[in-house]
């Protein structure tokens, strides 16, 4: 009885430690596929999810022969996973500018190697040969060169750990040193939770039940060091915040990894009673499903401040005045969804049928924010009105007062301190004179001051908005410098912030020089000319500049090329005939409209998409060579070409 318990628990533990691993794989591809950490940490991640996916297979299997293809399946990962150390552990030196070609080269032959090692386990019985069946515990027996293959197994385990903590030694600042301690207490998770132990013993050596408590507590402190695995190699490469890191991997795991171990640990307990509660077992198993997705999200979001609180305790003050501004700023829509309600309110109180509020923009000047009625009256209403003029009436007196005019009543919305003209509110008259009631006149003052209240706080927040955009740049250097891991031997902090590919106004940039793609002030004094590609191209321009510019320009423009024969009228040939027209051959927009068989404001809009295409191929060129430049750097230490 207790067998049948702990073997339920290892079903449970190992289902939940394969979804687990999926999980991650699933969230560092979608997150952080950049990253090169974040890759190898994936492949990690996959071998895991192979070997654990067919250990969840064989708790079901009842036979020898229905449990080797799953065995073989194991294969998979356990042949690979070796290689998969290599990698993680190559990219994360390369990561910290300590590159080498061998250790590049071994990972290529491991990953071969695997492939070997994965034909030798399905195809012959050198490597593993016929199964031993034990509920919970099924394995191949080993073969004559398993010894070989554990050998390699962990000599590369032990090397990845060695240059885990030769990368730790690297490190400058405390928090990429803690982080690499995290990574470097977990780094062996994947290897044991993969290794096939039982391949050593042929048979089990220990009694079923202490196999299966071992089983069960290995799997426990496994699916622990991956998550704390992940949690370190997530921030490699991150431009986020660190909050936000941890809050989306953080959210992530519960939201995902977790929720589907609950939902796996109800469809264990439920009974296998053909009828429960008098329905059909499949019927109360879906429905107690369904309700447990629901509630957990629920659950998910109540605790969530007190979860916040938890992952943050130094910001908690900062991040709840976050939320809180999430919750209560006002957008476009927001903004004409409370006027449209104020104004509807209006016309019911006065029994009219049309309104309209107009939002006066200092930039924008009138612009119609919401209306209620039929078009047609608003139009004739506000044809020849001169807001303007409406205003110098209301100038200078602080009382909410009606202005007749055009069979309409309007009044002057402004701010709280009186001096400065909001919007324009215009009602349908109901009369010649305005008669409102003072019960009337009440609730019309309300809801105007309402209104004064909803454009004013938008009008606070566009002005916010303007500062923001402006800073912006600013806080995405300040990102980068943020999380740039300090190691030896990395280059100044100062080269993360001085490119012209992370500020704002690249694509504008790009414009410009492609506008004087042939000479003149825009390319010749471009910012461009300090990026990188251009001065390594500045000794095959004999020194020029801006020929140097054009050729990466001229690149870039031919990057967009597709394959095959050119022809002007395909959707795919589109941005580069647009690239090559408009600023190589420099031909005027009608004539190149005419061959594209656009129309001009199409072909305006294409132009745009054209050059952000331009543009970003010029920020990959640009990441990819200050990449390899600092991979191909010199170091005077033998130890770096390890």
């Amino acid at each position: 009885m207790i067998i049948d318990f702990f073997i339920q628990l290892n079903q449970i533990i190992s289902s939940a430690v394969v979804i687990l691993a999926f999980s991650l794989f699933v969230y560092m591809v979608v997150n952080n596929l950049r990253s090169p950490v974040s890759r190898g940490f994936a492949a990690l991640l996959a071998c895991m999810s192979f070997t654990y996916a067919g250990d969840v297979a064989l708790f079901k299997v009842n036979s020898l022969e229905a449990a080797v293809p799953w065995l073989q399946f194991q294969w998979i990962g356990i042949a690979f996973l070796p290689a998969a150390y290599l990698h993680f552990a190559d990219a994360l030196l390369r990561t910290m500018n300590a590159p080498s070609t061998r250790r590049r080269v071994a990972v290529v032959i491991a990953y071969i190697f695997g492939l070997l090692l994965l034909l030798l386990a399905l195809r012959t019985e050198y490597l593993v040969r016929g199964p031993f069946y034990s509920p919970g515990i099924t394995q191949f027996r080993a073969g004559p060169f398993f010894w070989v293959f554990t050998i390699y197994f962990y000599t590369t385990l032990v090397w990845g750990a060695y240059k885990i903590f030769w990368a730790r030694a690297r490190c400058l600042t405390s928090g990429a040193r803690r982080r690499m301690t995290y990574l470097a207490v977990s780094f062996i998770a994947p290897a044991l939770g993969v290794y096939p132990y039982m391949l050593i013993a042929s048979t089990p050596a220990l009694p079923t039940l202490s196999l299966l408590v071992i089983l069960f507590l290995g799997n426990v402190g496994i699916g622990t060091m991956i998550v704390v695995m992940a949690y370190s190699v997530a921030f490699f490469g991150a431009l986020p915040p660190d909050r936000v890191v941890k809050h989306n991997l953080v959210h992530f795991l519960l939201r995902g990894p977790l929720l589907a171990t609950v939902v796996i640990l109800l469809i264990q307990a439920m009974p296998p009673h053909e009828r429960i509660l008098g329905l059909p077992r499949d019927m109360v198993l879906s429905t107690s499903i369904v309700a447990t997705i629901v509630l957990w999200q629920i659950l998910v979001n109540i605790t969530k401040p007190a979860i916040d609180s938890l992952i943050f305790p130094r910001d908690r003050t900062e991040i709840a005045w976050i939320s809180e501004l999430d919750r209560r700023l006002l957008t476009t829509t927001d903004l004409q969804q409370a006027l449209e309600n104020i104004l509807t309110a209006l016309c019911e109180l006065l029994r009219v049928e049309t309104g309209f509020i107009y939002n006066l923009t200092a930039r924008q000047g009138p612009r119609l924010e919401t209306r209620v009625g039929k078009p047609e009256a608003v139009e004739q209403a506000t044809a020849g009105l001169d807001v303007a003029d409406l205003i110098a009436q209301k100038n200078g007196d602080d009382d909410y007062r009606f202005i007749i005019q055009n069979k309409f009543w309007f009044i002057i919305l402004k701010n709280k301190k009186r001096d400065r003209s909001l919007g324009l509110l215009g009602l349908e008259a109901r009369a010649d004179t305005v008669d409102l009631t003072p019960a009337e006149e009440e609730q019309v003052l309300f809801l105007i001051q309402q209104a004064e209240l909803a454009l004013e706080d938008r009008r606070l927040q566009q002005d916010v908005f303007e500062a923001l955009k402006s800073i912006i740049p600013e806080i995405d250097r300040i990102q980068r410098l943020r999380s740039a891991v300090r190691y030896a031997g990395s280059p100044s902090l100062l080269s993360l912030t001085e490119s012209p590919v992370h500020h704002q106004d690249f694509p504008q940039m790009v414009r410009d020089a492609l506008t004087h793609y042939w000479g003149g002030p825009k390319l010749s004094s471009s910012p461009l000319l300090g990026l990188k590609v251009v001065q390594d191209a500045l000794q095959e321009h004999d020194g020029n500049a801006v020929r140097a510019l054009r050729a990466v320009l001229a690149q870039a423009i031919e990057m967009q090329k597709p394959h095959g024969e050119r022809r002007m009228t395909a959707a795919e040939w589109l941005i580069y005939n647009i690239l090559d027209l408009k600023f190589v051959q420099g031909m005027r927009v009608r004539d190149i409209a005419q061959r594209l068989a656009l129309s001009e404001s199409d072909l305006y809009r294409k132009q745009r998409q054209a050059i952000e295409e331009v543009a970003r191929t010029l920020r990959e060129m640009e990441t990819r060579e200050s990449t390899t430049a600092s991979n191909g750097a010199e170091h005077p230490l033998p130890s770096h070409r390890q």
